[in-house]
């Protein structure tokens, strides 16, 4: 996993405080990252447009544009003009090697947004977003700037966005690059050093990308073992059987050695998945998914057991839900469910809009009130924060996109909790399998039993 951050504003001033180094030689290193990129991808004598703002966000793209000049050819454009005593500083050296700045924007093969970086706090204004529309229009490789213009610090669209092919971002990544809004604008992410080693640019971290390589599966590393010693994971199966039923097999054919659902009459099910009529010796529950009011009579029982759970959907819009927060939980909320937890423990009153304009600040304030529990909030980017720390999985695809999804997700938690696993690392660990299982194509259509059976190929 590789580490995120709200700014990097203090780290750059710690290159000019400590280490000695100026906002020239930073600039230099963001410029030239930008320059290997185009390097590598565009071919030589072709055209590269770059869009720069007046700050130093578009003093890196001016910078660019003199590195480039010779090799292809640059049209620089500033619509706002040069502000930042570094952007005139940077356009003097332009002019100086020959360039000169475009006011009719022209055709290209790459083309770089530099306008705004990170940090943004208001939205653009309507010349601006006539210029990022035309831009995202243009037929070309597309560059961004440290982060795209137009995604404010929360990940949002402020109210439009330069949809980038790859975004390189300077010093370290920011979490504003993996808001849910912002997926769709950021392409592949690459980070640029600024004239030193990245572990001595950054401080102390709590936020944390996951990636691929990060997973680990549940391999069975004995060989004296009986099917109890890989756990027993129990499924309640409410109203809407079909909700636990998948949840059941998923956990089944992720190690878990044995499966029962709870259930009060018999479903069709399959055959190694038992059935059952009560709470028996489990080693962790999962419940909530199709259950509605089902057992809202045995829900003291519940309580009072003391095995790792699982709680999804329907648990969180009941006030028994506060009597699991202080328990060796991970709870599974997608925004709108998540929005009735928060209103229920007291945090505030979300919408559901509310809740994806600032999922990262609204799963930290839970943690900080709640920091036994482990909440992953679903999304096109998967949140897991504990203990006042933030995991985020942007491993998922929008193949996950369909109905029993969640429920798969379930059952993988709770069959790594069943095996013993801490609540962190099952929801972590089930995370990627659910997101790495759910890369399929064609992104239509997929299923959930082709999640489950995509586990299998997940070594």
């Amino acid at each position: 996993m590789k580490p995120a951050f709200k700014e990097v504003y203090s780290f750059d001033k710690k290159c000019y405080e400590e280490y000695k180094l100026t906002e020239d030689i930073l600039m230099e290193h963001a410029a030239y990252s930008m320059a290997l990129e185009i390097y590598e991808k565009i071919p030589k004598n072709l055209t590269v447009n770059i869009v720069a703002g007046p700050g130093n966000n578009g003093a890196d793209g001016v910078t660019l544009a003199r590195i480039l000049l010779g090799d292809y050819h640059v049209n620089l454009y500033l619509p706002l003009g040069a502000k930042s005593e570094m952007c005139k500083l940077q356009l003097e050296r332009f002019k100086a090697v020959g360039g000169h700045v475009e006011t009719v924007y022209k055709n290209c093969d790459c083309l770089v947004d530099a306008i705004f970086g990170s940090g943004l706090k208001r939205d653009l204004s309507s010349e601006l977003v006539a210029i990022v529309n035309k831009m995202n229009k243009l037929k070309a490789y597309k560059i961004a700037c440290d982060v795209p213009t137009g995604i404010d610090d929360k990940g949002n669209l402020r109210p439009a966005a330069f949809r980038a092919d790859v975004t390189i971002t300077m010093g370290a990544e920011k979490i504003s690059l993996y808001g849910d809004a912002a997926k769709d604008y950021v392409g592949v992410i690459k980070k640029a050093d600024l004239g030193v080693s990245f572990t001595k640019y950054i401080n102390k971290c709590c936020y944390f990308v996951l990636e691929k390589d990060d997973l680990i599966l549940p391999f069975r590393n004995r060989q004296n073992t009986h099917k109890r010693t890989y756990g027993h994971l129990g499924v309640l199966v409410g109203d809407k059987p079909g909700a636990g039923i998948l949840a059941s097999q998923a956990a089944f054919n992720f190690g878990c050695g044995l499966v029962s659902i709870i259930t009060r009459e018999k479903v069709d099910a399959p055959y190694e998945i038992m059935q059952t009529g009560k709470i028996g010796n489990f080693t962790a529950l999962a419940f909530g998914m199709g259950m509605n009011n089902h057992f809202d009579d045995i829900m003291d029982d519940i309580i009072s057991l003391d095995i790792p759970m699982v709680i999804d959907a329907d648990m969180f819009y009941k006030e028994k839900i506060t009597s699991f927060l202080n328990k060796k939980a991970v709870l599974t909320p997608h925004p709108k469910e998540f929005a009735s937890l928060l209103k229920i423990v007291g945090l505030g009153d979300y919408t559901t809009k509310d809740v994806q304009a600032n999922r990262f600040e609204l799963a930290e304030k839970f943690s900080e009130k709640y920091p036994q529990v482990v909440l992953l909030l679903k999304g096109a980017n998967k949140i897991i924060a504990y203990n006042k720390k933030l995991f985020i999985d942007p491993n998922g695809s929008v193949s996950l996109a369909k109905g029993g999804s969640g429920d798969i997700l379930a059952g993988l938690i709770g069959s790594l909790l069943a095996q013993g696993w801490h609540p962190l690392k099952a929801a972590i660990h089930g995370s990627l399998a659910h997101s790495l299982a759910g890369n399929y194509e064609p992104n239509y259509a997929l299923t959930p039993t082709k999640i489950i059976n995509n586990l299998e190929k997940l070594i």
